[in-house]
């Protein structure tokens, strides 16, 4: 995969005008982050607000204060999303603000990447309830704003690692952790990252002309990973992932990301941009993209249990009984 070298500003500018007077919502916007360097990257845009959510409020109001020099308006939200509880409430406060007619884009950015084993406030693998059900619940709930949109879109973060592991219907959460692999967790939240968007835009694609991607911005050397030990001398986090892929057959798990080198979090984030305002990737709705580009099933990691309408529908009905609450559109 050779990556788009340009940084989300660099595209943002191309799309001026798909950009210009839009209402984005992007979470896990944390300074270092791809999530910052995309809210960042499309401010000189002129978009006319930027709400910005996370759990962490004062770092959120750094990237907040960044925009906030360039002129556009900025808006924070605390969301906290392995609680499903807080979830709502986050959701509730979006729905109450008058002062926010729609929102035109969701980018569901906030995301964490093969932590140790910990069990959520309602009893679920955390690493699954921060990564999907807490943005599959969060999406929803404010649904109703987004189809004020003409044209909304939701961007679902995901990476290639979902090669690592399909959905696990009849196992979810590891035996409540006595089985915890957590790779085998990260693969399986970014598998569901992926059937979420197909999910979406076969629900409200036609009759509500809304847009699902799901997208892989690379390589990152970002704050996500910065608790992990995967490159330079000491690689041992790597370790555990490789013998996955081997088992699982995957050529990486024998050759390794050899020359490939992270990318920046600007240049990480140009897939946000691409898929959250590029004019013709609309006609793919429900698509993974990486590289600024639908990704190609021949050449590209792509699985095809994160591609499937069936284990799409599976996950939607699994989550809804998860988060205890029926969407029908």
């Amino acid at each position: 995969m050779n990556k788009d070298p340009r940084t989300a500003s660099e595209l943002a500018a191309t799309y001026e005008s798909q950009i210009k007077g839009k209402i984005v919502l992007t979470t896990g916007v944390s300074p270092g982050g791809i999530g910052a360097a995309f809210v960042l990257g499309i401010a000189q845009s002129q978009p006319a607000l930027l709400i910005l959510a996370g759990r962490n409020l004062a770092k959120i109001q750094q990237t907040a204060d960044a925009i906030s020099a360039t002129g556009v308006k900025v808006r924070i939200l605390e969301l906290d999303l392995v609680s499903l509880a807080s979830v709502r409430a986050s959701a509730e406060k979006v729905n109450a603000w008058d002062d926010v007619p729609q929102i035109d884009v969701l980018v569901n950015n906030a995301s964490v990447m093969a932590v140790d084993w910990a069990r959520s406030p309602e009893g679920y693998d955390s690493q699954l309830a921060i990564n999907y059900l807490g943005p599959f619940l969060f999406t929803n709930l404010i649904m109703g704003k987004m189809l004020k949109s003409p044209a909304p879109r939701v961007i679902i973060v995901t990476s290639d690692a979902h090669r690592l592991s399909p959905f696990r219907f009849d196992d979810y959460n590891f035996r409540d952790g006595e089985y915890y692999h957590k790779w085998l967790s990260y693969g399986q939240s970014k598998t569901a990252n992926m059937l979420m968007a197909i999910s979406l835009a076969e629900k409200l694609g036609q009759r509500h002309k809304l847009s699902a991607f799901s997208v892989h911005p690379g390589l990152v050397q970002s704050n996500l990973s910065s608790h992990l030990k995967l490159f330079g001398e000491d690689d041992s986090d790597m370790i555990p992932m490789r013998d996955i892929d081997r088992v699982m057959g995957n050529g990486i798990g024998w050759a390794g990301f050899g020359a490939v080198l992270p990318c920046t979090p600007e240049v990480g984030a140009n897939v946000y941009v691409y898929g959250a305002f590029d004019p013709e990737v609309a006609a793919h709705n429900g698509c993974y993209l990486l590289s600024c580009r639908v990704a190609d099933p021949w050449k590209d990691t792509v699985r095809p249990w994160a591609t499937s309408s069936v284990e799409a529908e599976r996950l939607w009905k699994l989550s809804e009984k998860l988060v205890g609450q029926e969407f029908v559109y």
